[in-house]
């Protein structure tokens, strides 16, 4: 499996961020290819500093999650950022690992 996180920098306008982000964002993140999962939540204890939401998009493998960001729909999504992440935002591509099972 192979994730990508992006990471908002908290908005200077939370509510107008929260609009778009479930109403315009979402969507266009829901329909790219290749996406196997997709979930997102407001950092609990992030402060003033800290990062304000953190989205996770699941893929089979670093190819699917390329295709995806790729695709029409995925360019569309991309640049839909410039409409209502403008604190920013930071994406973290990270290939799964699994831990060894434990076996006495």
């Amino acid at each position: 499996m192979y994730d990508v996180f992006a990471v908002y920098a908290r908005p200077s306008e939370p509510a107008a961020f929260d609009a778009h982000y479930v109403d315009v964002h979402v969507p266009k993140v829901m329909a790219m290819p290749n996406l196997l999962d997709f979930a997102w939540g407001k950092v609990a204890e992030g402060g003033e500093n800290g990062p304000y939401l953190i989205a996770r998009m699941t893929f089979a493998n670093a190819e699917a999650a390329a295709e995806a960001m790729s695709s029409d729909v995925g360019r569309v999504a991309v640049a839909d950022l410039d409409s209502f992440a403008m604190a920013g935002v930071v994406v973290h591509n990270v290939p799964r690992e699994t831990a060894p099972s434990a076996r006495p």
